[in-house]
């Protein structure tokens, strides 16, 4: 297969490239390479990824549609795996603009130029933030949505809704992929684990938020990067025969909704104490309140992905932790 994967250069973009190539498929990789975060990390990630004679690679940003159109049109791939995106809940308080930009224009280019190459399937990162203030747990694909407390998540919501519109007009194949707090090796800096353990390993204090009375269902990149391989082929079918329990295609598009989780909420504490143990140093805790934009509690119900796929995230979160620590140790040699 000819997959483009946007964000190539991301934590979960660079670990599904990896997989697909491994597998053979022919993959060109697209990633502006921003300093969200330390680049060198994303560079480093690229230097594995070229190794690979099956992949190629443009630079550009996704919502310069000119820098966009040039890689897919020469490319004409078969899928598009769009991960590319503005993260971040926090920094999207501060600098909204840039979500607009990345997130909503860069979606839309995507899905604008999947539709003109006609690719077979086209999936698109969205997140668990976007179920917001919810209170039906676990959350599930077909619960309202309407209750977003970030920019980040009204981007990633905002997102959906002109995929399904897309996909209702031109009958484009389009499929959603809700993550829930994805870690382990090769993660982004900016998240709780990576921090925690920076921090922790430099005898710093960790920042707590809500005084650690937060849950998590921290899902494991390799479970991530297997349920979105398995999606690739299970594509969306309008009046599909095939009909499941807890579906969220659209009745009028071929369009899916799938959580992609672990089905366990993780207290935070329990979390921390789970890293302490791998580290064997105790940290100082700086007990913070709520951020804004924060939830307290996210919990997915994978039971479509499993319906779907015949496959449950399964990798626990102790044996994750204990993955990332040996990666993390042996990438900054510590």
């Amino acid at each position: 297969m000819k997959i483009l994967i946007t964000g190539s250069s991301g934590f979960i973009g660079f670990s599904v490239a990896k997989k697909l190539l491994n597998q053979g498929h022919l993959v060109h990789g697209f990633d502006s390479m921003n300093n969200y975060y330390d680049v060198n990390l994303k560079k480093n990630r690229k230097k594995i990824l070229d190794k690979y004679k099956n992949f190629s690679f443009s630079k550009g940003k996704v919502e310069n549609n000119k820098s966009l159109s040039k890689s897919i049109l020469k490319f004409k791939p078969d899928f598009i795996i769009h991960l590319a995106a503005q993260a971040g809940v926090r920094y999207s308080i501060e600098k909204p603009r840039i979500y607009l930009h990345s997130n909503i224009i860069g979606t839309y280019n995507v899905i604008e130029l999947a539709k003109r190459v006609k690719v077979k399937h086209l999936l698109i990162a969205s997140s668990s933030s976007v179920y917001g203030a919810n209170k039906n747990l676990p959350f599930k694909e077909k619960d309202k949505t309407e209750t977003q407390l970030s920019i980040y998540a009204s981007t990633k919501k905002s997102t959906e809704s002109i995929a399904h519109s897309y996909s209702n007009i031109w009958k484009l194949p389009i499929t959603m992929l809700r993550f829930f707090t994805v870690y382990g090796p090769w993660g982004r800096p900016d998240m709780a684990l990576f921090k925690f353990t920076k921090a922790i390993l430099k005898n710093k204090k960790i920042d707590v938020f809500n005084k650690g009375k937060m849950y998590r269902d921290f899902t494991y990149i390799d479970d991530v990067v297997k349920s979105t391989e398995l999606l690739i082929n299970k594509i969306p079918k309008l009046n599909s025969k095939k009909k499941y329990k807890y579906d969220s295609i659209s009745k009028v598009a071929p369009f899916r909704i799938v959580n992609i989780g672990n089905q366990s909420k993780i207290y935070l504490i329990d979390f921390i104490k789970t890293l302490e143990k791998e580290l064997k140093i105790k940290p100082n805790k700086n007990l913070m309140p709520l951020q804004k934009g924060d939830v307290k509690l996210t919990l997915s119900s994978t039971n479509l992905l499993k319906q779907i796929t015949g496959y449950k995230p399964k990798i626990k979160y102790k044996v994750g932790i204990k993955r990332f620590v040996k990666w993390y140790r042996s990438y900054y040699n510590v």
